[in-house]
């Protein structure tokens, strides 16, 4: 994407605008902007294109796994975090597994929104806690690709919009969007929450933003966004404050509020009020060194070897690096920037289970921008190229994902 001032499908990238300025102001309201919406059947399409990949995902994994003797909604629904979250939707906080001196894992590592939803659904229906949390993600990775689909057709395009859906349903990892995990909740608050900052929505985005801090423990990323574009805004307008709208203010006080909340009650708890909740996560082997851990990982595996999840870890983890060295040069807005940069940060600089941080950057779907402009170009100067390359990223999407849940016994 240039900045030389160009128009796509009524949003107007101008300058160095942090954020895309829709076209026509919304009568009536000083200073706000309405885009112009994508049409619902072109939304549609797209999640329904999501929909396929995934099912076709689910049932490559389904004959996997009967043909290894298991059961394929047990393994969606109750393998690894899945179990912990279940545990806490059913009984509350409270469980802790000492393995051995100074590793203790604590349920108060994983955030309360997932397991709350779940203990929801559970108490308005039938359901059981494992069939609750696969309604909860599915329905969620519904809401985010719909969220995703905004986010695509305002900056690009219905095109574009459409295809980025699908190629965040055909990630090598993305299987992890069908399984009783909190990622599909996560993106869904984060999609939306940035499709409201880039509308200007302020208040909108910092109340979705909140609870994408109550989702994840990478979740303040969402935040990060939303306080980096509000920040822009006010530093545009610094000579004219009083045009700043008070919902602005508003969103920047709600933003941060879910995931620092939750940080400080876990502090208080543990009777560390700031450092309490870092503590749990480093007896969990969790902690930010800025890479350090994962570089001697990355040392011990290309002179050792190790089983095929790490190196492709290592691939899909680079990969998100030169996508978002792409997404820097085609000049994205500023909230999609500091959201996908911040994930990243995290998945690179964090220590402790190498093989999941495929899965923590799943929620920055920005990264896909560049390609799906790209294959959007191949589609129409040549079908069958872009035909081939999808086939290809489906292949390794679904045979991957049934690797990982149903042979790797591996933590996802």
């Amino acid at each position: 994407m240039t900045h030389t001032s160009t128009s796509t499908r009524g949003v107007t990238h101008a300058g160095t605008s942090p954020l895309p300025r829709p076209a026509g102001p919304e009568p009536g309201i000083r200073g706000r902007a309405r885009p112009r919406l994508p049409q619902p059947t072109a939304a549609g399409t797209a999640v329904g294109l999501f929909a396929a990949a995934r099912l076709a995902g689910v049932a490559v994994l389904a004959a996997t796994a009967w043909a290894t003797g298991r059961q394929p909604l047990a393994l969606l629904g109750r393998s690894w975090d899945s179990l912990w979250y279940l545990e806490i939707a059913a009984h509350g906080y409270g469980r802790t597994l000492a393995l051995h001196p100074g590793v203790v894992h604590s349920d108060l590592a994983f955030f309360p929104l997932y397991p709350a939803l779940v203990r929801l659904v559970t108490s308005l229906s039938p359901l059981g806690g494992g069939a609750a949390g696969l309604v909860v993600s599915w329905l969620a990775a519904a809401v985010a690709a719909c969220g995703i689909y905004r986010c695509g057709a305002l900056l690009y395009g219905r095109a574009v919009a459409s295809v980025l859906v699908l190629l965040w349903g055909l990630l090598p990892h993305s299987v992890v969007l069908s399984m009783a995990y909190t990622e599909p909740v996560l993106t869904a608050f984060a999609a939306w929450s940035l499709y409201a900052v880039l509308t200007r929505h302020w208040l909108w985005a910092g109340a979705l933003a909140a609870l994408a801090g109550l989702s994840r423990p990478n979740g303040f990323a969402v935040a990060a966004a939303v306080l980096a574009a509000a920040a822009c805004e006010v530093w545009r307008e610094r000579r004219h404050l009083g045009r700043v709208s008070h919902r602005l203010w508003m969103g920047v006080a709600l933003a941060p509020l879910g995931w620092t909340a939750y940080v400080l009650w876990v502090g208080r708890r543990k009777g560390d009020l700031l450092g309490g909740y870092f503590e749990v996560q480093r007896l969990w082997g969790s902690r930010f060194d800025l890479g350090r851990g994962a570089l001697r990982f990355v040392h011990h595996l290309l002179l050792h070897g190790g089983r095929f999840v790490f190196p492709m870890t290592m691939v899909i983890v680079a990969a998100a690096v030169l996508l978002y060295a792409l997404l820097l040069a085609d000049r994205a807005p500023l909230p999609l920037l500091v959201h996908s940069g911040v994930l990243l940060l995290v998945a690179l600089g964090g220590s402790g289970f190498f093989e999941c941080k495929p899965r923590f950057l799943l929620p920055a779907f920005p990264l896909l921008l560049p390609p799906a402009r790209a294959l959007v170009r191949t589609a129409r100067a040549r079908p069958w190229h872009a035909t081939v390359v999808v086939g290809a990223l489906a292949g390794l999407s679904f045979a991957y994902g049934a690797y990982l849940v149903v042979i790797a016994h591996t933590p996802l």
